[in-house]
């Protein structure tokens, strides 16, 4: 009975997506027959819940306008849900730790006992990453991804790095976080081109300007501007190495933030990285562990023949 109860619940779940399902995808989904799949169609009707069958496609849909359940998550959602609030108590947004630590307290006692158990297990298994990186406020974050959804120029003040304060006004394209900071990339009418901005340097205002057309993503994808921007362009050192592998050998190898690879062929690629000083890039090359050719700059160069002499003369000989 608890297993077909379990069952019942996942195809309510599967059906609130909001498409129409065949019954073999359903099947496949709930690892049972079509002719099982139409019994538990048959009790959720009778149950209340208005399935309509497809017409032409042997499917099902539930009709629109059901209401259901305040709270229907299988065992996996559930899961998912508690960890991500238990994450978001801990996270970079200020102001919510105390509201994910109710909703989770909430969603613990309505759990059944077995995955009360799993949660607390895992809860008592995980370390929490020290808060090091800015909190960013919750409201912010919604003035600017209402901004991007709207496609509505905003106007914000911001404080760089150097803590020189400017008014800004941009086209909001994407919210990112991107390790452990929140940036906003957008594309800046005045200087023609793509900018990030750290969330928690920038002050909205309010109203937003004028609507506009979005532009295509900079480099075809958000992240991989991103991470370019902040592995390379950002830093006062920069350079770009060969690698004597594949990067699909590599890319496991590259950490967020390190830098960029591009493919070369199935033997090699470049890769393109940034530091604050030319020692900082000549380790983060070496932690690779592949072999390199460095053609510049020169500082870079001097600092490679430099460790090289240095681990040569570290080696006894004879």
């Amino acid at each position: 009975m608890l297993e077909t109860s379990a069952r019942l619940l996942r195809l309510l779940s599967l059906l609130q997506t909001h498409r129409d399902w065949s019954g073999g995808d359903l099947a496949d989904r709930l690892g049972v027959s079509t002719r099982t799949v139409r019994r538990d169609i048959d009790r959720l009707r009778e149950l209340g819940y208005p399935v309509d069958a497809v017409q032409g496609t042997a499917g099902y849909r539930l009709a629109a306008g059901t209401t259901l359940p305040p709270l229907l998550l299988d065992d996996e959602e559930a899961l998912a849900v508690a960890v991500g609030l238990r994450t978001t108590a801990g996270g970079t947004i200020t102001g919510i730790e105390e509201a994910s630590l109710r909703a989770l307290a909430k969603l613990e006692q309505v759990m059944p006992s077995r995955l009360r158990h799993r949660l607390q297990a895992l809860q008592r298994s995980m370390v929490p990453i020290e808060p090091g990186a800015p909190r960013v406020e919750p409201d912010t974050l919604l003035a600017l991804s209402d901004a991007c959804h709207r496609h509505e120029r905003l106007r914000f003040d911001y404080t760089d790095h150097a803590g020189r304060r400017s008014r800004k006004e941009a086209e909001p394209h994407a919210v990112v976080n991107f390790n452990r900071h929140w940036y906003l990339v957008a594309w800046d009418p005045t200087a023609g081109d793509w900018r990030t901005y750290r969330v928690d340097r920038l002050h909205p205002r309010i109203p937003t300007g004028p609507r506009f057309t979005p532009r295509e993503p900079p480099d075809g994808d958000v992240i991989a501007y991103l991470s370019r921007r902040l592995s390379i362009d950002s830093w006062p050192c920069r350079a770009t190495v060969t690698l004597h592998r594949s990067a699909a050998a590599l890319a496991d190898r590259i950490w967020s933030g390190m830098g960029v690879l591009e493919a070369v062929d199935d033997h090699s690629c470049l890769l393109h990285l940034g530091a604050d000083t030319p020692w900082a890039l000549s380790w983060m090359i070496t932690s690779i562990d592949t072999d390199f050719t460095v053609t510049g700059p020169p500082e870079l160069v001097a600092e490679i023949d430099t460790l090289a002499r240095r681990c040569a003369a570290a080696v006894p000989r004879g």
